[in-house]
């Protein structure tokens, strides 16, 4: 699958900025099954600095410094990503209750890496409550996969998608508690159980192909960004989750970053000076090949 991807995220100040310094993780990562064919990052007003990096976790990451006066602020990526089939899953492997002390002995870089999922980190913590939550789903001799798999179900099951309940700060423990939120909430409580358990969990954002109901046309900037994880189990590798729709993730899902959390992985971080009181709206589009192409021959 061949997919258009456009991110427009518009910043608009009640008062003047002088100064803005951005961290923008919005250009999808190279992976086996994904290939970024063409990519394109603008910034308005005209950046003084724009440059490119990979940070600690294999994003991409470009750095932004705007030094003239402004009150609206557009980032757009526009980018032409090619997703094939991933791997074929393979879901027996080793038990769950023995992965943590695995990785402590670990010599393989996947392992050494995948190892610094088990701890805490900024925005997501092991929880008394998390475990308790996640022990129904940890049956003996069920590998890593498996008991993700199980309770990624029961997540779905027990927890409603409700944009209003949370914050992009709500703790995990909160979410527990009422039983509502959305991706990123799903992700983080995901993630917790997981490690509360011992089993290496990490943060993914990306988009995930949403479809317009049945006769109506794709509306323009109605796609979002979306949240998900991955699972480490040894031998078998990662496995990536999508806890808010109850499936593997495949072809409909562009992956851009990962990390600890969202902390690791935040589309647009930054300092500014001056702005008072500031409004953020973000408007995305994932367009497959086909629907492109045909509103090309259209507009022809």
């Amino acid at each position: 699958m061949i997919y258009q991807l456009r991110h427009r995220t518009i910043f608009e100040y009640s008062a003047p900025v002088t100064f803005v310094y951005n961290m923008l993780r919005l250009k999808p990562r190279e992976l086996p099954w994904q290939t970024v064919k063409e990519s394109k990052l603008t910034v308005s007003p005209e950046p003084s600095v724009l440059s490119e990096r990979i940070d600690y976790f294999g994003n991409n990451v470009a750095f932004c410094d705007i030094e003239q006066k402004h009150q609206v602020m557009h980032v757009l990526m526009e980018s032409i990503i090619d997703i094939g089939p991933r791997p074929a899953p393979v879901l027996k492997g080793v038990s769950w209750d023995t992965v943590q002390e695995r990785l402590r002995g670990a010599k393989s870089p996947e392992g050494l890496d995948a190892f610094q999922f088990c701890f805490n980190s900024p925005g997501v913590s092991r929880l008394p409550e998390s475990k308790a939550y996640c022990t129904p789903s940890c049956k003996p001799g069920l590998s890593a996969h498996e008991v993700a798999i199980d309770l990624m179900q029961r997540i779905h099951t027990d927890f409603t998608f409700d944009p209003t309940a949370t914050t992009v700060s709500t703790p995990v423990k909160d979410v527990l508690k009422k039983r509502r939120g959305v991706c990123q909430d799903f992700a983080h409580l995901m993630i917790s159980c997981l490690r509360s358990v011992g089993i290496p969990a990490r943060y993914i954002s990306g988009y995930i192909q949403t479809t317009p109901p049945p006769g109506q046309a794709r509306l323009e900037g109605a796609d979002a960004s979306h949240a998900w994880i991955g699972v480490y189990c040894p031998v078998n590798g990662w496995l990536d989750l999508d806890p808010t729709n109850n499936k593997m993730a495949d072809e409909q899902f562009i992956t851009v970053a990962w990390g600890r959390d969202y902390q690791d992985v935040s589309p647009v971080a930054g300092v500014m000076l001056g702005g008072g009181k500031h409004q953020v709206r973000a408007e995305v589009d994932m367009i497959p090949e086909t629907e492109w192409m045909q509103s090309q021959q259209q507009q022809q």
